[in-house]
């Protein structure tokens, strides 16, 4: 079989953050952050989501400059060393994808869908940028707190729906734009399975679908491994996702997630 283009986009994590709850601390500086961007390239990432602040359950917010400090010299030297790969910035604050934006970032990343600084989408429609608005109930600091939904599945897809509307009465090209159902962002182990079994109702939005499933605390409660060792089963996910309708998957481990979604490509839709 000759190389083809896959069916599928995959979003390395660059987290440059001391408290992800993955990888949190390993990326901190910039020549280290650098180098793993580089490494997700080579391992197929075809876009590099940057971020300074994290979002796990119950972080705390980092003050602007400090996000500012940690994600513009990543991005600044990816975009001079030419990457391939698309340039994301993860953040919800308004100055800080401006300065992304102007080091090099042509996706906006936001967990808010633009909530948090309404702003923002006016800098996406300006400048012509990419973005994914995610749903999420609260924000990070306490959104575990007992979320409750009359129906998980109804209530995500009209929150989407509606950031949706929002995004494009602010200029923003719907073709431009990827929603995010926001797996493990407000939501119990149970909400996150019923998410993924309804991910096609999700689908009649007509946007295509990013899904932030990688090492997530669910898939620990399901299979009883710690975060460093859920590799398998992050890549379950991703193909069931996969075979659901998703086709942007945002993960830490690119090279085994490519190899999973080639041969799930190949099996369901071959081209």
């Amino acid at each position: 079989m000759g190389a083809v283009t896959p069916p599928f986009r995959i979003m390395g994590i660059v987290n440059v953050t001391p408290d992800s709850f993955s990888d949190g601390g390993e990326f901190l500086d910039a020549p280290a952050a650098l180098a793993h961007a580089r490494a997700l390239e080579e391992e197929g990432a075809a876009l590099l989501d940057i971020g300074g602040e994290s979002t796990r359950p119950g972080a705390q917010p980092v003050a602007q400059d400090e996000e500012l400090r940690r994600v513009v010299p990543v991005i600044e030297a990816l975009a001079a060393g030419g990457t391939r790969a698309q340039i994301s910035i993860d953040t919800i604050k308004l100055e800080v994808a401006r300065a992304a934006v102007d080091a090099g970032a042509t996706f906006v990343n936001d967990v808010t869908a633009f909530r948090h600084e309404p702003q923002l989408a006016g800098l996406v429609a300006e400048r012509g940028l990419d973005c994914c608005l995610m749903h999420m109930r609260g924000e990070p600091r306490t959104m575990q707190l007992d979320p409750t939904y009359d129906d998980v599945v109804s209530d995500v897809k009209a929150f989407l729906e509606q950031r949706l509307a929002f995004a494009v009465a602010e200029g923003i090209a719907e073709e431009r734009i990827l929603l995010d159902p926001g797996i493990g962002f407000g939501k119990t182990p149970e909400h996150n399975l019923e998410l993924m079994r309804r991910l096609p109702e999700l689908l009649t939005l007509g946007r295509p679908l990013l899904i932030g499933l990688s090492r997530k605390t669910f898939l620990g409660r399901i299979t009883g491994r710690e975060v460093g060792d859920r590799l398998a089963a992050t890549l379950a996910a991703n193909v069931l996702a996969y075979v659901a309708g998703a086709t942007v998957f945002r993960v830490h481990d690119v090279a085994p997630l490519r190899d999973a979604l080639a041969v799930a490509a190949a099996t369901v839709r071959r081209q």
